[in-house]
């Protein structure tokens, strides 16, 4: 009960009604011990009434009178002249006076606090004005222990109702907040329980019902988390199902490439010049598919395997590229153009590095094939003190919106239509292999800027993991 949320309002909601009743009390008890003098004030000038028609009063009456009032002796003063009007005996000094004529507030509830906490019967001198008009002033004397006694009995009673109140109010506010906010609460734990016991029914789903409007936009943000990571899964799970395909195909197409490779042994040994010149370049293709049919098969079980840096002529691996990708133009209408200084070295997996470079000079020529209208790939480097700059630059298109907003997000950032979206973000990964950096500079009518930045530092391999 405690811990719960209704009943920690329950508790909080009764101590500050409480508290706000205290507050309350304080003022109200010395209202009422005012109340108490100004009435024993008055009774004493009723009293004192009597002795004005009667000069002569028997002592009898006089004490009656004195009695009623509950004071011990009367003083008036009329036309500047103070009169004892009535008088008693009296059982012991006067502790005290108090004049009601000129007390503020904090000095009434001082006093009221110290006559409440004072348990010795004292005896009081009480200054006030007459009413109506009836004098200057009345002064009387007086015990104490009538006014404690009747204080606490209004200080109880006050206590009493604001219990009451308190517990009161409490019980209506423990039931609105069951109504209005703890069982909306549970509905919403109850749909996150639903739904992480069985994410794929769609019955888990909260439906947004809550008129609170806080509690609404929670349910709200619950609904979209919860669709999107139902889609996610059903992702992951087409994934799962197409990377066992992938596997699969790869290991077949393994072995017959395996059995192509062994027949371009032979091929070479063929004297015909065009055989000989194409031969290394059918020999390295194949190698190449075998390796990335193997590096498939080794990406279901673990990650990319790490790079074997070394010092590699990157001028020859562009070449290779291009020269690949003007085979598979044909139509003459991209112009690929290798722009790499036959001189730059750098330090990368040439195997990698020729993945990396063949997605993006591939992707720059399919956009802009695509596009039906003439173009040009640049692949371009350069090299500063710190890293070399590799750049591929087309004329094409541009990237879709929907491919720059999940750009290296595998399956989700194809830059083309009818791509599975895993070509940059492989690329991306190898580039990162080599503590180096893929991004997108610019891209636009006027053509798409990629920008591969290699470090020639060994920290930034480090911090790589390489």
């Amino acid at each position: 009960m405690l811990n719960t949320l209704s009943g920690r309002f329950l508790i909080l909601t009764t101590v500050f009604v409480m508290l706000a009743e205290v507050l309350i009390f304080v003022p109200s008890i010395a209202r009422f011990r005012v109340d108490y003098l100004t009435d024993r004030l008055e009774r004493a000038q009723i009293a004192s009434m009597a002795l004005l028609a009667d000069d002569m009063l028997e002592t009898d009456l006089e004490a009656e009178l004195l009695r009623n009032a509950g004071v011990f002796n009367v003083v008036l003063r009329r036309d500047e002249m103070r009169q004892l009007m009535l008088s008693s005996p009296i059982p012991e000094p006067i502790a005290a006076t108090y004049d009601l004529r000129h007390a503020g507030a904090a000095m009434l509830i001082r006093d009221a606090l110290v006559r409440l906490f004072t348990r010795e019967n004292q005896i009081v001198r009480v200054i006030g004005a007459p009413t109506r008009d009836a004098g200057r002033l009345i002064e009387v004397t007086m015990e104490t222990a009538p006014l404690r006694m009747a204080m606490i009995d209004y200080g109880l009673r006050i206590l009493l109702l604001s219990a009451v109140i308190s517990v009161f109010t409490a019980v209506l506010l423990f039931v609105a907040v069951q109504r209005v906010l703890v069982r909306p609460i549970k509905g919403v734990v109850g749909y996150m329980k639903r739904y992480a016991a069985a994410p794929e029914d769609a019955r888990g789903i909260i439906q947004p019902r809550a008129g609170v409007s806080e509690l609404r936009e929670a349910e709200e943000a619950l609904q979209t988390l919860q669709i999107e990571l139902t889609q996610l899964l059903k992702q992951r799970e087409r994934m799962a199902q197409l990377g066992g395909a992938v596997a699969k195909v790869s290991h077949d197409l393994r072995n017959i490439l395996t059995s192509a490779q062994l027949f371009t042994d032979r091929i070479e040994a063929i004297e015909d010049p065009r055989v000989r010149r194409l031969a290394p370049k059918l020999v390295g293709s194949i190698t190449r598919a075998v390796t990335l049919c193997e590096s498939t098969l080794a990406f279901g079980r673990a990650e990319e395997a790490p790079p074997g840096l070394r010092l590699v002529g990157l001028a020859g691996i562009a070449e290779e590229v291009i020269e690949g990708e003007r085979l598979a133009a044909g139509n003459g209408e991209v112009v690929l153009e290798n722009a790499v200084p036959p001189a730059l070295q750098l330090r990368a997996d040439p195997e990698q590095l020729y993945r990396v470079l063949l997605n993006l000079v591939r992707n720059a020529r399919q956009a802009i094939e695509a596009s039906r209208r003439p173009g040009k790939v640049t692949l371009s480097a350069r090299e500063d003190d710190e890293a070399w700059w590799i750049e591929i630059v087309d004329t094409g298109p541009g990237l879709p919106a929907k491919a720059r907003d999940n750009l290296f997000t595998p399956f989700r950032g194809g830059a083309r239509a009818g791509g599975a979206g895993l070509g940059l973000a492989i690329s991306a990964e190898l580039v990162r292999g080599h503590g180096g950096t893929l991004e997108l500079v610019r891209t636009g009518d006027k053509g798409t800027v990629f920008t591969i930045r290699l470090p020639r530092s060994m920290s930034g391999l480090d911090a790589a993991g390489v």
